[in-house]
């Protein structure tokens, strides 16, 4: 990795900035991407600079194909290329089903699924020219379970379809060197914690845990893997 780029989505902070901080010890660069907060982005790029990585911070709506393509383009353009694309931005919000807007409904499905298709598509072309490339893609512990979520229904057909994207591109981008993973939390601490929080390891998940995860995945050690779902979650609901 000493010589890769890396773009973390939503890395200003949680899971997005310890994935960030993690990989800023062995890659060459580290873009810190935010839609809001600047200086929490600059906080991380900083604390990504004193481990060794050249940083830098990049705004984007990401939702916004336009936006989220401009991102991959202006990161190309500061640090020449893009080599591990974490797609972390994944909105949530918890209401029952038959009650939520439809204003809320799609901003949830585009910013987790939307947002990593705009990106992943816009960073393919140049990881197939160089015939290497890492995309990892963060989802949600129950994915793959085909059952009723009440409350975090767009959040959870949004991951699912994620899964599936990863999958597809995967077995699309194999044959160019090219691997694509999804990595799924459980419950996480800070997070939203449902009745059922009952973990087998006991104990919430850390936004470390998803980042060691996350860094196999893209190391040369994990170049055989792909297509995956790491579950990383402790047990619950695995």
């Amino acid at each position: 990795m000493n010589n890769h780029v890396v773009l973390v989505t939503g890395s200003s902070r949680g899971i997005g900035k310890a994935i960030a901080l993690s990989l800023s010890g062995k890659a060459s660069a580290v873009a810190v991407h935010f839609m809001q907060n600047r200086a929490e982005a600059e906080n991380t790029a900083d604390a990504a600079a004193k481990k060794g990585a050249a940083s830098d911070v990049f705004q984007a709506d990401l939702t916004v194909e336009s936006e989220a393509v401009g991102l991959i383009r202006e990161v190309e353009d500061r640090f020449g290329r893009i080599d591990i694309l974490i797609n972390n931005v994944g909105p949530l919000t918890v209401k029952r089903w038959d009650r939520i807007e439809a204003e809320e409904w799609n901003s949830v499905l585009a910013g987790n699924l939307n947002s990593a298709f705009y990106c992943l598509r816009a960073a393919l072309p140049g990881m197939k020219r160089r015939k290497w490339g890492r995309i990892v893609n963060i989802g949600y512990s129950r994915a793959e379970q085909l059952t009723a979520f009440f409350q975090i229904t767009p959040y959870a057909i949004a991951k699912t379809g994620l899964l599936i994207l990863t999958r597809t591109a995967a077995a699309d981008a194999g044959k160019y060197g090219i691997t694509v993973n999804m990595v799924s939390p459980g419950l996480m601490e800070g997070g939203v914690l449902p009745p059922d929080q009952k973990v087998p390891l006991g104990r919430l998940g850390r936004p470390d845990d998803i980042a060691e995860a996350v860094r196999f995945l893209v190391s040369d050690e994990a170049g055989y893997i792909t297509g995956e779902n790491i579950i990383v979650s402790g047990g619950w609901k695995a």
